[in-house]
């Protein structure tokens, strides 16, 4: 293993069930992994802590085995950050910014940051107005080309895409790939589903500031388990399925009033699974494609609002 990124039992307790308790995770080399959860589960927290921004209670974060509260000023120029709330200096232009900022990684990469700035269309025009009388998304986009134009070989990315439209949400995706193909480490931080889907290779999910769930994203879409919900048109065929003794069927959720089931049944046994149905009568029959979203919200489901997921 050649952990870029450590997070080692990270406790922060703000009270009132605040903060982040017992943390861990590791992100190795030229891996992308997702920090999936909604607004308010922790995820920025535990961000600002691997920014060195913040001392943990409890535990340790590092970036190339180093502390980060200890060695920010050492970690800073070999990490590309985008915040998820933004604060930009004022008094600065968009392009005093960017100078800023290279003066900050001590690192000029004019020909990266010329393909950054087309990539997401940011005009000469825009980039010589205050920071302050940029639109949302200007802004959103002036700090994206600032995180990767030194071409770091970590990336922390917490919300990156919050303001941006559709379409330069679609650009910042193609560019993680990129990125991702180049052998950068990255920890992209979201509540958006195609986002984390679409870029990460593992997933941790997190509710209310502890990690509930870890996973290989490419075993987590060639599941062979596979969900299938069923509608029975008399009660007793429905309780057959019900109180059937294969122990190759996991039943997952039932709806008695309506004679429904929810089972889970492994690919191996799909031939049994329909031996047994041939000879009961069945109203509906749905095979339920488990998507990252349906599989998320299975944690959050006793939630009336949860807020921020998209």
């Amino acid at each position: 293993m050649n952990s870029m990124i450590e997070v080692k039992n990270l406790t922060k307790d703000y009270g009132f069930n605040r903060g982040v308790f017992d943390i861990s995770f590791h992100i190795e080399k030229g891996e992308v992994f997702g920090f999936l959860g909604p607004n308010g589960a922790g995820k920025s927290t535990t961000v600002r802590h691997l920014m060195g921004f913040s001392k943990p209670d409890k535990g340790d974060t590092t970036i190339y085995q180093m502390s980060t509260f200890e060695n920010y000023d050492k970690i800073l120029k070999h990490v590309g950050y985008i915040p998820g709330e933004l604060a930009l200096p004022s008094g600065l232009t968009g392009k005093a910014f960017i100078r800023h900022i290279e003066d900050l990684t001590k690192n000029k990469n004019p020909e990266r940051q010329k393909i950054l700035l087309d990539k997401f269309e940011l005009s000469n025009k825009e980039l010589s107005l205050p920071t302050k009388q940029m639109s949302l998304g200007s802004k959103r986009k002036l700090i994206i080309v600032s995180a990767f134009m030194h071409d770091p070989d970590i990336y922390i990315l917490d919300e990156p895409t919050s303001g941006l439209d559709p379409f330069m949400q679609d650009v910042f995706i193609e560019l993680i790939k990129e990125e991702k193909k180049r052998g950068k480490t990255i920890l992209f931080s979201s509540h958006i589903f195609n986002e984390i889907d679409a870029t990460c290779d593992r997933i941790s999910i997190i509710k209310d500031g502890r990690i509930v769930s870890s996973f290989n994203a490419h075993d987590f879409k060639h599941n062979q388990d596979k969900l299938y919900e069923l509608t029975f048109k008399n009660q007793s065929d429905y309780l057959t399925l019900l109180k059937s003794k294969n122990d190759w069927i996991t039943i997952v959720d039932i709806t008695p009033v309506d004679f429904k089931i929810i089972v889970s049944v492994n690919d191996q046994h799909i031939n049994e699974f329909i031996d047994l149905l041939k000879n009961l009568d069945i109203l509906h029959f749905h095979h339920m494609k488990e998507t990252l979203e349906s599989y998320f919200l299975s944690f959050y489901s006793e939630d009336k609002n949860f807020g921020g997921i998209e």
